[in-house]
C-alpha cells in the first residue's frame, strides 16, 4: 500500500507543478482555453493568477518534504498538503468550476485514503 500512497501522492504533485507553472508563466497564453476566459481576462488578472499559483507551490513543497523526509515529519507533512488540497478542491469545486472536483480533490483524497491506510 506505501507504493500505491506514493505513486498517488507524486501524482497530485505533478499536477499542482502544472498548475504552478500555468498560473506563474503560462497564465496569458495558455490559461484562456484551460480556463475559458477571454485574452483581455487573462491579461488583467495575470497578477492573481501569479499569486495563486505560488500558493499551489506551497502545496507542492509541503508533499516533496512529505514524501523525503523522515517521521514524524513525514506523515505531518503529507496529511497536511493532502488535505489543503482536497479542501481547496472542494471550494474550487463549489465556487468555480466542478472540473476542481475531479482534477484537484479526487486525486487528493485517494492519496489521501492510501496515505493513511499504508501508515
Amino acid at each position: 500500500m506505501q507504493v500505491v500512497a506514493t505513486v498517488l501522492t507524486v501524482l497530485v504533485i505533478v499536477i499542482h507543478l502544472y498548475i504552478v507553472i500555468l498560473e506563474m508563466v503560462l497564465w496569458r497564453t495558455r490559461g484562456p482555453k484551460v480556463f475559458g476566459i477571454s485574452a483581455d481576462f487573462a491579461r488583467d488578472s495575470a497578477s492573481l493568477a501569479s499569486n495563486q499559483g505560488l500558493y499551489n507551490g506551497f502545496l507542492v513543497v509541503a508533499l516533496v518534504l512529505g514524501l523525503v523526509l523522515r517521521e514524524p515529519f513525514a506523515t505531518a507533512f503529507v496529511f497536511y498538503g493532502l488535505g489543503c488540497v482536497v479542501v481547496a478542491g472542494l471550494w474550487g469545486a463549489l465556487t468555480a468550476s466542478r472540473r476542481i472536483l475531479y482534477v484537484q480533490a479526487l486525486p487528493a483524497a485517494l492519496a489521501l485514503a492510501a496515505q493513511w491506510l499504508a501508515r
